[in-house]
């Protein structure tokens, strides 16, 4: 890849060969913009971007995505492991050898990036939903991680809590140079992304522009109504 931070080639997958989910799904994503994953749900929006995080393994096709990345989950409670904010940043830092003056370092530096830093002490469970996205994303920040793959994240989180996130996503796009991939049915979410990809029925059917992959999400949210 040059100047792609992820890129697909004809990816299929199917939990069965009888009910293929993704259908020679191909796409690219340039670096350092924040593009979104569309499409109603059974679409295979999630399913594509487990592929791409190597939590499914592709029937065929291949894949390429800039190392190291960071998979930040629908539900935030399925990847905070440690007991309060700042030791849960640290705990990808585990095994790479890096001294402790380092960690606290980078641990510092990812929480200020998401505006946290005065929440290094309190316990995981004392969080909003809002607050342990972006503690999972500070993860991904303190590991140094290129790309950030974001599936559903504002899928628990109320109205203004949504915004809040994607805004804080777009910031870190464009003052970091990340890149960032962000799967959604939320039609506001899309005023905030470089560019964005319409799954339907397992397959890319359309890319580009958001306001006209809107226009044609909101044809396909009426078709499945």
């Amino acid at each position: 890849m040059t100047s792609q931070a992820i890129a697909t080639q004809n990816l299929s997958f199917g939990w069965t060969a009888e009910t293929p989910v993704l259908k020679s799904c191909s796409l690219e994503v340039p670096h350092g913009e924040f593009w979104m994953l569309l499409g109603t749900n059974g679409s295979g929006k999630s399913t594509l971007l487990k592929l791409l995080g190597g939590l499914l393994t592709p029937q065929a096709g291949t894949l390429e995505i800039i190392q190291p990345f960071g998979f930040v989950f629908q539900n935030p409670d399925h990847q905070l492991v440690m007991p309060t904010v700042a030791t849960d940043v640290a705990f990808g830092l585990a095994y790479d050898n890096l001294s402790t003056l380092e960690i606290r370092h980078r641990v510092f530096e990812a929480l200020a990036a998401v505006n946290l830093n005065h929440l290094q002490r309190r316990p995981i469970y004392a969080l909003s939903g809002g607050q342990k996205q972006r503690v999972a994303i500070a993860g991904a920040l303190a590991r140094h991680c290129e790309v950030l793959l974001l599936d559903e994240p504002t899928a628990l989180l109320d109205p203004d809590s949504q915004i809040d996130l994607v805004q804080q996503v777009q910031r870190l796009v464009k003052e970091r140079g990340l890149t960032a991939l962000w799967v959604t049915h939320r039609l506001r979410e899309l005023d905030f992304c470089d560019g964005a990809f319409l799954l339907d029925q397992g397959y890319v059917v359309d890319q580009g522009d958001p306001e006209r992959l809107k226009r044609r999400l909101m044809q396909l949210q009426g078709n499945v109504a």
